[in-house]
């Protein structure tokens, strides 16, 4: 996908964000709990609390300065709404470089919590009275000179036609391209109405209830935030797949139709709703046109094919959720 947009003349910024749980537990003791009700690191719903960091604030440091020393600057990093949940946004680099950074935030993550007493756990969601965990794609092209090309200053709302295309590819193909970006079981548990994650292809500005919220206010800031992935994902597979829908957007000049949403996009009619669980997403897949064309059919083919094999391992699995309403009552 770089390759590609290096020959239209463009360079893809991205940067990552994640959200993810922490509790005062370790392996052994998860496993001794069988993997129920672990113990965050701080109690009740306390988003961007100066008050919660303070409590576990070695933590908070050392996420801060460890990944800084192996070039994962975070921009910002606080705490979201749950128990124990943190979420910090990676510094934006060229794709392939922020990437690497999300790989190595998520296992540097992981292995500073350890040190701590902790797990760090990146499920796309955990608990069913609790929001999911996001891992948002922010992304924009900028041309040879350094400069944003989402930007257009003659534009009412400073988008550019080639944001327009890139924004239409994305509307257009996330919903054929969604396993790249939400590739496990557990995926599709987070993608549900009224957790600030989305349910279909739907776009705004500054609007956290859509798939795609469009930052659009000078040169510097403009850019297109996808909100589909969650953070389980593999960020080389997610940015590869927003990159490839903006392309398909761009060499097929697609016009942006959709009107903006305002106010609560799980209310919005006109947009394609996303499969709701892996399988079907795998089985779109397969069968997209756009997907085989972008990133090739032995890609697709392949990808399918671990995605069902997945699903394949859940269907034989017997729940806590089938044991509590059937064991004895049945």
């Amino acid at each position: 996908m770089l390759e590609k947009f290096s020959q239209l003349g463009f360079q893809a910024k991205v940067g990552c964000e994640y959200e993810w749980f922490n509790f005062r537990e370790d392996p052994e003791s998860l496993v001794q709990k069988g993997y129920q009700d672990p113990k965050p690191i701080s109690p009740g719903m306390f988003g961007y609390s100066l008050l919660r960091s303070d409590l576990s604030h070695d933590f908070f440091n050392d996420l801060q300065d460890h990944l800084g020393s192996f070039r994962v600057p975070l921009e910002g990093i606080h705490t979201e709404t749950g128990p124990g949940v943190y979420e910090a946004a990676i510094l934006c680099s060229n794709a392939l470089e922020a990437a690497d950074r999300a790989c190595l935030f998520k296992t540097g993550a992981k292995q500073i919590a350890l040190r701590h007493g902790m797990i760090a756990s990146f499920m796309a969601r955990w608990s069913p009275e609790l929001p999911g965990s996001s891992g948002h794609v922010h992304q924009s092209l900028l041309d040879a000179q350094g400069h944003n090309v989402f930007y257009a200053a003659d534009d009412p709302n400073k988008m550019s036609t080639t944001f327009k295309h890139y924004l239409a590819g994305l509307i257009a193909a996330s919903r054929e391209l969604i396993p790249m970006m939400a590739p496990t079981i557990n995926s599709y548990k987070r993608l549900v109405k009224g957790f600030w994650a989305p349910t279909s292809a739907t776009w705004g500005f500054d609007n956290r209830t859509c798939a795609f919220r469009v930052i659009s206010g000078g040169e510097k800031s403009s850019r297109v935030e996808v909100r589909i992935p969650g953070a389980d994902m593999n960020p080389y597979l997610s940015v590869a797949a927003c990159l490839a829908a903006g392309l398909y957007g761009i060499e097929n000049k697609l016009e942006l139709s959709q009107a903006p949403v305002k106010g609560n996009g799980y209310e919005c009619k006109v947009s394609s709703a996303f499969p709701s669980n892996l399988r079907d997403a795998a089985m779109i897949f397969s069968e997209s046109k756009i997907a085989n064309t972008i990133l090739g059919e032995d890609f697709v083919r392949h990808f399918t094919q671990t995605r069902l094999w997945e699903w394949e391992q859940y269907e034989k699995s017997v729940t806590d959720w089938e044991l509590k309403r059937y064991f004895e009552i049945i």
